[in-house]
């Protein structure tokens, strides 16, 4: 019988902040040949060493690809030097140059990025099978850590959205298929499903099948919902919602589905997929808007946003935009 290698857990932040030292000493523009040869010993002493380097290598790459004019802008160094930027991405970052710890990171959108075993950047989405062919889709500035063992099926929500659709296991008895937030656990049913973390309580939508919802603080207490139905879950108490459309999860597709919505509410979602600020003048909040939008060109949605209703789109900068009355 075959079985499956668990998953690596998510890495110690002390290991992170190891990483991010070293990585420091050897951007400091005067690192050794010495320093280099420690670096590398201590990355090949064990494989956590080894994954937080190229964790933090990853990021790197990522702040190293924006073109330099926004670099610049961002990172406040006019022409900026390879080791300039690093070292401002570094403390963008949270890491440091000197000490190189990231415990000030700890919680924020660069940390989960940095830490979790998968993650997407804003306006991103990632597609991502699981060992038991559980498909999960990543939302954008999402953040996932992973347990699968014979024991245990369990994806960890850090930040933002999933889209889980489940796959059938001949072990489902002895280990169920579990989603977890800071609110509580989702446990499946054979379905596909929504999760997504707020601030201040996690919202479940079940697209097929149903689920099994568990507050944090009454773990021994369960509300089970179905497809179409939708709950508010917090550390407290589970709360339905108002039913659950399939068009939800027409994100996975680059879609933004808008049914009769608030423009305040549209913009609000817009915003997750857009880099920098983009904010609802009060004055239109309320305005209704109805329409299919497209996530991966919001400059595209803001303009059909302002064919569709009396409002203008206001740049500020490209990082700075504002939605007011025409």
């Amino acid at each position: 019988m075959s079985t499956r290698t668990p998953l690596p857990v998510p890495l110690d932040p002390a290991t992170v902040s190891q990483a991010a030292a070293w990585m420091a000493r050897l951007w400091s523009g005067d690192a050794s040949a010495a320093d280099h040869a420690a670096c590398g010993a201590w990355r090949a002493a064990h494989p956590d060493h080894e994954r937080a380097w190229r964790r933090l290598q990853a990021v790197e790459d990522k702040l190293m690809s924006v073109p330099p004019a926004i670099a610049q802008h961002a990172l406040r160094e006019p022409a900026a030097s390879a080791w300039v930027t690093r070292r401002r991405a570094l403390q963008v970052l949270g890491l440091g140059v000197t000490a190189g710890t990231v415990w000030s990171m700890r919680g924020t959108q660069a940390w989960e990025a940095v830490a979790s075993d998968h993650s997407t950047g804003t306006g991103a989405t990632r597609a991502v099978t699981l060992p038991d062919g559980t498909h999960v889709v990543l939302a954008s500035a999402s953040a996932i850590d992973l347990r699968f063992t014979s024991r245990e099926r369990l994806v960890i929500v850090r930040a933002g959205e999933i889209l889980v659709a489940t796959a059938p296991d001949p072990l489902a008895a002895q280990r169920p298929f579990l989603v977890r937030t800071r609110d509580g656990t989702v446990q499946a049913i054979g379905t596909r499903f929504l999760v997504r973390q707020h601030d201040d309580e996690t919202r479940v939508g079940v697209l097929q099948g149903a689920v099994e919802l568990r507050a944090r603080t009454h773990p021994h207490d369960a509300l089970r919902i179905g497809a179409g139905q939708g709950a508010a879950l917090s550390r407290e108490r589970i709360a339905p919602y108002g039913p659950v459309q399939a068009s939800a999860a027409a994100w996975a597709d680059g879609l933004l589905v808008a049914e009769d919505m608030r423009v305040a509410d549209f913009v609000a979602e817009l915003a997750r997929y857009r880099p920098g600020l983009l904010r609802c003048d009060p004055g239109i909040a309320g305005m209704r808007v109805t329409g299919v939008f497209s996530l991966r060109d919001t400059d595209r949605a803001l303009r059909n946003l302002a064919l569709a209703l009396p409002v203008a789109v206001a740049y500020r900068t490209r990082y700075w935009v504002t939605v007011r009355a025409r």
